[in-house]
């Protein structure tokens, strides 16, 4: 027992590294997921620099979480942390399908298989708010762009059956990414319809003046 003293001493100081990272890994969490909502913000209003910013912000971060916690496996496979650099996937992804550039890989982004489809997943309620931000001012070729990257996701997503031990949670998120793309199609679908009827409208509207521009001519006297 003369080393008990030691030993508990030895115990302590791993607890107090331990907690340090645990400390700062949840502040930089905190901040990575605040940089990367407001660069999807940014993203929806078209402000292109602020986007960037955010997305460089989020960048910084994910690296110096990733670097943090080399040694503590244990934490970075936290829920808190991978919470975090699933929104950085999402963020980076946004961007990409919305500004139409290539699809960033699990690879390109740095991040487990699993916390990257999560990420992925997500990416298709921000497109449908694209969408029906587009559909607000008439149906666009846009707006079908991006339903149909919403079909692509969910249609490689569907194919990831795998037991949620391997991909934490992604089929429940995967089930509900089904509802939004069937009800953005039919949004998408009526705002069409709305659209060719409105200008069925206006074609019978210019035929009906135009004809009545010939009756009232043809009913002029003669000079």
């Amino acid at each position: 027992m003369n080393n008990l003293d030691n030993i508990a001493e030895h115990i302590r100081a791993d607890f107090d590294a331990l907690t340090a990272a645990r400390d700062e890994a949840l502040s930089q969490a905190r901040t990575l997921t605040r940089h990367c909502a407001h660069a999807i913000r940014a993203i929806h209003r078209d402000e292109e620099d602020l986007a960037q910013e955010n997305l460089a912000e989020a960048h910084k971060l994910a690296d110096a979480l990733r670097g943090g916690l080399a040694d503590y496996p244990n934490l970075y496979f936290a829920g808190y942390t991978q919470d975090a650099l699933k929104e950085y996937a999402e963020a980076n992804i946004v961007y990409a399908l919305i500004n139409n550039e290539k699809l960033p890989s699990p690879q390109d982004l740095q991040l487990e298989n699993a916390t990257y489809l999560k990420g992925l997943a997500e990416t298709i309620g921000e497109m449908r708010r694209r969408c029906l931000d587009i559909l607000r001012h008439g149906y666009s070729e846009e707006a079908e762009r991006l339903l149909g990257h919403m079909d692509d996701i969910y249609g490689m997503l569907v194919t990831m059956d795998y037991p949620d031990a391997v991909t934490y949670g992604l089929r429940r998120i995967t089930d509900i990414s089904r509802g939004i793309v069937e009800r953005t199609r039919g949004d998408m679908t009526l705002s069409l319809r709305e659209e060719r009827l409105e200008d069925g409208f206006r074609k019978l509207e210019t035929r009906l003046e135009k004809f009545s521009d010939e009756l009232k001519n043809d009913e002029e006297p003669a000079s």
